[in-house]
């Protein structure tokens, strides 16, 4: 657990420095390789291949981090320790996702839409050519609730489970969702089993990162720094959260919308195409800029409670 709080503290402070090489390079560049080989045939060769993709990155992303941390702590027990504590904080995005956020809502501030609609396209897939503050903000909110999940809380539940290995093996699963795990024509089969892990491997921390949101809501509101409504929230995102499509971005997307008294969802543009999901929270108030600020807020106070979740959990497993 030591070795998971310095790995936290390494992203806070470094984040995903571009001159060092990350390991999800170089597990989407696997992903891409198979699938350009394996995904060609019927439907059930498809849906039979693309179980073989899946475990074979999972499997083998474990194996080989595992082998390698052994075979540095072999030559030097600090070796090893430097090299999971490198590869544990690669798994985390605490501080990507939090320049992101602010990168979008710096030009907001300023009123330049352009500047960032820009921002936005760089964290979100949907179209943003079009899209105002209200919009803007809605799609920025929506992805630091989702990538709390994602980025922060999942990968720190795999590492305490199974230190550095397990949690690079569910990045390995993340990575191959948002690569293969689409229900359009070229995926839909490819990909069934790369969708299906990835939603059973967010199950329990996505519903965990959601409580902790709402403690973190509570905590916020009785210190007077934010005009939270956590009153009634646990009870309306159980009922909200399986409304929207992915079983598991619900939770936090909505724990995040009851305590800003926003509403998230609706209509979203793809490459001309509109998809439009169901609606989540109540709109109290409209969305803008200032709501950024706050989910970024709720994100750093939901990741904390999280962290000192898992070391409970920790204590009493060993």
């Amino acid at each position: 657990m030591l070795l998971i709080t310095l790995a936290i503290g390494l992203d806070l402070l470094i984040g995903d420095p571009r001159s060092l090489p990350h390991p999800v390079v170089f597990i989407g560049r696997i992903i891409s390789f198979l699938e350009k080989r394996w995904n060609h045939g019927s439907s059930t060769q498809r849906k039979r291949r693309g179980f073989l993709l899946t475990a074979t990155v999972v499997m083998s992303v474990w194996g080989i981090s595992w082998a390698a941390l052994v075979l540095l702590a072999a030559i030097h027990p600090w070796l090893g320790i430097a090299a999971e504590l490198w590869l544990l904080a690669s798994t985390l995005a605490i501080k990507g996702l939090a320049d992101a956020g602010r990168a979008v809502a710096a030009p907001l501030m300023q009123g330049d839409l352009p500047g960032a609609r820009r921002a936005l396209s760089m964290i979100v897939g949907r179209d943003t050519a079009e899209l105002d503050e209200a919009e803007i903000t809605r799609g920025t909110v929506e992805t630091v609730a989702e990538n709390t999940v994602d980025g922060i809380t999942a990968p720190l539940f795999f590492a305490v489970v199974g230190g550095a290995p397990l949690a690079l093996a569910y990045k390995a699963t993340n990575t191959l969702d948002s690569m293969v795990g689409y229900r359009n024509e070229r995926y839909k089969d490819f990909g069934f089993a790369s969708a299906k892990l990835d939603d059973i491997a967010n199950w329990l921390p996505a519903r965990l990162t959601a409580l902790c949101l709402w403690i973190g809501g509570v905590i916020l509101a009785t210190m007077g720094n934010r005009p939270l409504r956590w009153r009634g929230a646990l009870r309306a995102t159980c009922h909200e959260a399986p409304r929207h499509p992915s079983p598991n971005a619900g939770w936090p997307e909505t724990m995040v919308a009851r305590l800003l008294g926003v509403q998230l969802g609706g209509v979203n543009t793809y490459q001309g195409v509109i998809s439009r999901r169901a609606t989540l929270g109540e709109p109290f108030e409209p969305l803008g800029v200032a709501h950024i600020g706050a989910t970024i807020s709720l994100m750093h106070m939901g990741w904390l409670l999280f962290t000192g979740l898992m070391g409970v959990i920790w204590v009493l497993l060993t």
